[in-house]
């Protein structure tokens, strides 16, 4: 019987195929005390494991591929990174040495401690390193239990199948296999450039999980977040994994295989079509230029965006520098040696560097004072630029980091969250002393446009204020359309009412451009907006012209751009602005 499970469509294109199952990666943990006279023991347990999986995954690093994507060698940097998490380490010796746990039992406990923590993070990118976490302390707990990934056996044994298509498939070919498993790690994810997979669904991740990222950076048909679909999927069930619309639809009538058959092919011509676009320039029909930047997290996200023809980088998330360090934030040079690679990454096109968007509610936040208990509301509590600001040391570092890294190309400082022009005052003196002390240490440092978010509707009311202090504005819509509708993105009760269409959140991005073109000053939106496809007419009729997204979404969007008037889209913008109902007219 035909049935579909739905998830999050994270990576486009057509999947058909039999599934591969793996229900999950769980390993189970059984609790005992242990005697005093074990503790020793035990710890030592957890120490050998995790350096063997340390080493592990070193290995990985030194064999990549060099096909492989770059977003794997950086999430197996992440996974690095947590396994010498203090913090991690620290918890799990406290459980063993003060409440006698066996070592299984402390690691699975001060894993639930974090991700506690992780829950908490208003910062989508941020939360979805829980899961990276976990996987972190599965295959610490596989190598304690001397059991092997569960996924890569599902992958080794299903790159070793060879079956004749069946269904309306043709009979000459292979049959096509889809991974159904819980999550799948990056060094899982190494496995596909040599299986057959066609495509993967998870019952968990977003659409900022590492299965996501590699997911769209291999241009694999993924669905993730489908809840139960590994309980409700059976091993060598047909699966059509939909990643346009995020569906699963299992066991399918030949009707339905066909049309989707259909698609899938339609979709491959589409890619083809798309990737021939990566070297024209963004214009409009009627001759306007349009610049498509792209978003990145990581240095080496640098390759992707040339790759595709990003004209440069609109928002360089810096906080992924600053993430799981329990409180041992990054020192000048490394972050300096971070932002100077993705500078010299992107071959001389800009790079905006957004400062650290962190705050109360993230594991990192250790501010001498601080309670951690007293943030009743995160999303409003001390985030972004106020974080900053109430650490002017920490800031100062950041600011020296980033302008050394402008003598090695174009940069932008983009500033988070500003609202104030009691803020915006401070973070301009604290650049100024940065430079100040640049000089004094006689370091060589470049010149930068200075920037500011726009994503509290008090700034997009303040706009002329702003743009007194700063050579640029980046709409953050995540954020904006989040405060204007006092909505928690993250609450699924309701998600439902977070609405990029709602006439409100129209008129303060509206706004904020209109005013930015009036005063000859650069205005870009980098939120999901400007990567959503059935926004950009809209957006290109506000008159925006710089766009800034992930950079799987550029081709799709520059598509749109040149099959656009600009001139025409404003007369129907501006009746789009004046409905009751704009989505309606999209």
């Amino acid at each position: 019987m035909t049935f579909s499970v739905h998830g999050l469509a994270v990576s486009r294109g057509i999947a058909i195929g039999r599934a591969v199952l793996v229900a999950s990666s769980r390993v189970d943990v059984v609790h005992y005390f242990i005697d005093a006279s074990k503790v020793l023991q035990e710890i030592t347990r957890v120490r050998v494991s995790r350096n063997a999986v340390m080493e592990e995954i070193t290995r990985l690093q030194h064999d990549l591929p060099k096909d492989a994507p770059h977003e794997i060698a950086a999430l197996l940097d992440v996974h690095l990174m947590l396994l010498q998490d203090e913090q991690l380490i620290s918890g799990v010796k406290h459980w063993i040495a003060e409440r006698h746990y066996n070592a299984e039992w402390a690691l699975t406990t001060q894993y639930d401690t974090i991700a506690r923590q992780f829950d908490e993070m208003e910062d989508e990118y941020l939360r979805e390193r829980k899961a990276d976490l976990e996987q972190v302390v599965e295959r610490i707990l596989r190598h304690m239990k001397g059991v092997a990934s569960p996924v890569q056996a599902a992958v080794r044994a299903g790159s070793s199948r060879n079956q004749s298509q069946d269904l309306l498939l043709d009979d000459t070919m292979d049959v096509p296999l889809v991974l159904v498993a819980h999550d799948i790690s990056p060094a899982d994810m190494l496995q596909f450039k040599q299986s057959l997979f066609a495509g993967f669904a998870t019952d968990v991740g977003g659409k900022t999980s590492h299965t996501a990222i590699v997911a769209r950076s291999m241009d694999i048909p993924a669905v993730v977040g489908a809840r139960s679909a590994s309980q409700l999927i059976k091993q060598d069930d047909w699966v059509i994994i939909d990643g346009d619309a995020g569906v699963l639809i299992v066991d399918p009538s030949p009707i339905i295989l066909a049309e989707y058959g259909f698609k899938q092919r339609q979709g491959e011509l589409e890619r083809e079509r798309l990737n021939r676009l990566k070297h024209t320039p963004a214009l409009t029909i009627d001759g306007q230029r349009i610049e498509l930047l792209a978003n990145i997290e990581m240095p080496d996200d640098t390759l992707g965006a040339v790759k595709v023809g990003a004209v440069g980088v609109g928002l360089f998330r810096s906080e992924f520098l600053f993430m799981g360090r329990s409180g041992k934030l990054p020192d000048e040079n490394e972050q300096y040696l971070a932002y100077r690679k993705a500078v010299e990454g992107m071959e001389g096109l800009p790079v905006t560097i957004r400062t650290v968007d962190i705050g109360s509610d993230k594991p990192l936040d250790k501010l001498p004072g601080k309670a951690q208990d007293r943030h009743l509301n995160p999303a409003l509590g001390l985030r972004a630029i106020r974080w900053s600001l109430a650490d002017p040391p920490m800031f100062l570092t950041q600011l020296r980091a980033i302008l050394r890294a402008a003598a090695h190309g174009h940069v932008n400082l983009l500033v988070p969250m500003l609202a104030h022009g009691s803020e915006i005052r401070q973070t301009l003196a604290l650049i100024d002393q940065a430079r100040a002390q640049l000089d004094h240490k006689g370091l060589s440092y470049g010149p930068v446009r200075l920037g500011a978010m726009i994503e509290i509707p008090a700034a997009a009311l303040s706009v002329k204020l702003f743009l007194k202090y700063f050579d640029f504005l980046s709409i953050g819509t995540n954020d904006l359309i989040q405060y204007t509708l006092a909505i928690d993105r993250a609450d699924e009760l309701v998600a439902h009412l977070y609405d990029p269409c709602h006439p409100a959140v129209l008129r303060l991005i509206a706004d904020t451009i209109a005013e930015c073109q009036r005063q000859g000053k650069a205005v870009s939106v980098c939120g999901e907006m400007a990567g959503d496809v059935s926004m950009t007419r809209l957006l290109l009729g506000l008159g925006l012209r710089s766009f800034s997204m992930h950079p799987s979404q550029i081709l799709a969007v520059k598509q749109q751009v040149l099959r656009a008037d600009a001139a025409k889209l404003a007369l129907w913008a501006q009746q789009v602005l004046e409905s009751e109902d704009p989505g309606a007219m999209l």
